[in-house]
């Protein structure tokens, strides 16, 4: 078991302290974040700060994990199985595509590579948290699609990680590389939309 794993996750001033590392991480990036700053910004002292998370790493880790499955339920919620396969992929693609080009995602993708050469974890912890994460359940969609007849897939889990691939055409490339800051529903409904008719017409029964 990991140290993150052995953290209580519970408490008004646990949220606060997530809340607070959030702010800090997303302003100043990870070796710019000061623990005082963190503790300032949640309004909690260093010591009940220190008492969640011994390690700043562990700290941005658990944002990064939280936010992620944040960004998972919330597709989860909105996809119902028993509607058209070409349905449910749209709104997975456009959730999708809208997270990738987010703040978030961006500000943590940079402080994942920055900080790889010393703390390659942070960035393990990213990948199982998101990319890996929403392929393993991306994966479970298209099993039941492909049992169902709507799907013909020999790979699943390729297939999930093409998908996601696809969801990066263009904006977030423009936008890892600070081309582009900002996106339109229209941009991000096109690049949804173009991935889920590329994908259909590969895995379309």
């Amino acid at each position: 078991m990991t140290q993150a794993a052995t953290i209580v996750r519970t408490g008004r001033k646990f949220d606060q302290v997530l809340q607070g590392a959030r702010e800090v991480f997303m302003a100043d990036g990870f070796e710019g974040a000061s623990v005082d700053d963190i503790a300032r910004a949640a309004g909690v002292s260093k010591a009940t700060l220190y008492s969640y998370f011994p390690d700043k790493r562990l700290l941005f880790m658990e944002v990064a994990q939280t936010e992620c499955c944040r960004m998972a339920e919330n597709v989860i919620a909105m996809i119902d199985e028993t509607r058209p396969v070409r349905e449910v992929l749209t709104i997975t693609a456009t959730q999708l595509t809208r997270f990738l080009v987010s703040e978030f995602a961006q500000q943590v993708f940079r402080i994942c590579v920055a900080e790889h050469d010393r703390f390659p974890e942070l960035g393990k912890a990213f990948y199982e948290a998101g990319p890996q994460n929403g392929q393993r359940q991306m994966a479970e969609y298209l099993e039941k699609a492909v049992a169902r007849g709507e799907l013909v897939i020999d790979d699943v889990h390729f297939a999930a990680e093409q998908f996601s691939e696809l969801c990066k055409v263009r904006l977030w490339t423009r936008s890892a590389f600070g081309i582009q800051t900002s996106f339109s529903q229209a941009e991000i409904d096109e690049v949804a939309t173009s991935a889920v008719d590329m994908f259909l017409a590969r895995y379309g029964a």
